[in-house]
């Protein structure tokens, strides 16, 4: 462990001392995984992981957290969410993560409240700033701390501080919510999220590990990483028949790649693969 790296935990540790007991906003992904680990190894049983569930949090996803959880021995809470019922987070504007996130906020602090829990923290790191995240908003607005941003710790730093603390998702590819698949004012249904789901489901089961489904109708339009095409281009056939049976006509391979950060216009290069018949 290098020095950087053992200077940062040594601050996180510190910066979780100030508190009694804290809430996780906890997702499964290596920002809140790293977070949660270190409230749980300077609080204990007073630090609980709160996963948020709903249709727009993949089964997948949310297995893998708990399973990580477990296997790191930290308790760990279903919170069920329920922002699919709100209309101005259904509608999928711009701002959509707002309102998702404020649900999730509103539901924690509900917890923290009634069980007398100090203060609620998520994984937001010190890169997450460079964008307009209006989930960041939604966290101010109800309190939320960032510690990871509070100590400037940046994604990087995250990935090289918990890979020698052997938290399982250090190396794990960033993860969005489904509803991300979606271009922005198509209307965000838990019927909708599912189809993507199943479609995403279809292409981890062929071992792709990062990518995305994203939603326009009838068409699937997949982002890989482009040293994932060939593989994607030997798979063509497979990997139509998948998304056809979960209920797409068609099936485009994007050839700009994969993006983290939605990309819902189509002037992007891409090819219709089409399936044996």
């Amino acid at each position: 462990m290098n020095q950087v790296v053992a200077t940062k935990i040594k601050h996180l540790e510190h910066w979780f001392n100030h508190f009694e007991s804290i809430l996780i906003a906890y997702s499964g992904g290596v920002d809140s995984a790293l977070v949660m680990t270190i409230a749980h190894r300077q609080l204990h049983e007073k630090a609980l992981a709160c996963i948020g569930v709903s249709p727009s949090y993949p089964h997948r996803e949310k297995e893998q957290a708990i399973t990580m959880a477990k296997e790191l021995g930290i308790p760990y809470r279903l919170i069920e969410t329920s922002e699919y019922s709100d209309p101005n987070y259904t509608a999928n504007p711009s701002n959509r993560c707002y309102f998702c996130k404020t649900e999730l906020f509103n539901q924690l602090q509900r917890v923290a409240d009634k069980e007398g829990w100090q203060v609620i923290v998520d994984g937001t790191n010190a890169d997450d700033t460079s964008d307009d995240r209006a989930g960041i908003k939604a966290a101010h607005e109800y309190g939320i701390r960032s510690p990871l941003l509070e100590v400037d710790i940046s994604k990087e730093q995250v990935r090289a501080i918990a890979h020698p603390l052997k938290i399982p998702a250090w190396d794990k590819p960033a993860m969005a919510c489904l509803s991300s698949r979606v271009p922005h004012g198509v209307p965000i249904t838990p019927t909708l999220l599912r189809q993507i789901e199943l479609a995403e489901d279809s292409l981890a089961e062929k071992g792709f590990k990062q990518f995305r489904v994203r939603h326009h109708g009838d068409l699937a339009r997949i982002e890989v990483p482009q040293e994932d095409f060939l593989r994607a281009h030997d798979l063509r056939s497979d990997i139509v028949a998948g998304l056809r049976k979960v209920g797409y006509r068609h099936v485009c391979l994007d050839l700009a790649g994969f993006r983290s950060t939605p990309s819902t216009d189509l002037d992007v290069v891409s090819v219709t693969v089409k399936g044996k018949t």
